[in-house]
């Protein structure tokens, strides 16, 4: 198969999957509510990080660079999540 085929299936399913967390932090940036989301968002943290350990082991830059972009997304995600959860706990 071509090379160019392969990179192209590659980068896109890495910018699909990197970006996909980017609308629950941005809505709840913007609604401060936390219902509906749940720690199993460390799973895919987690699985993230195991992500990036592969891609250094094999040297793959578009598994490092994608799952890195991603994790510190879910990371945001997390850190905002357990903020506005104490808070609205508190309320």
């Amino acid at each position: 198969m071509c090379n160019t085929f392969i990179n192209a299936v590659g980068f896109t399913a890495a910018t699909l999957t990197t970006f996909s967390f980017v609308p629950q932090f941005l809505k709840l940036i913007k609604t401060k509510k936390t219902e509906g989301l749940s720690l199993m968002m460390m799973q895919i943290a987690i699985g993230l990080l195991l992500w990036i350990m592969y891609g250094l082991l094999r040297r793959d830059v578009v598994l490092i660079s994608a799952n890195t972009v991603g994790f510190l997304i879910v990371a945001a995600t997390i850190v905002v999540f357990l903020r506005l959860k104490g808070k609205n706990d508190a309320n």
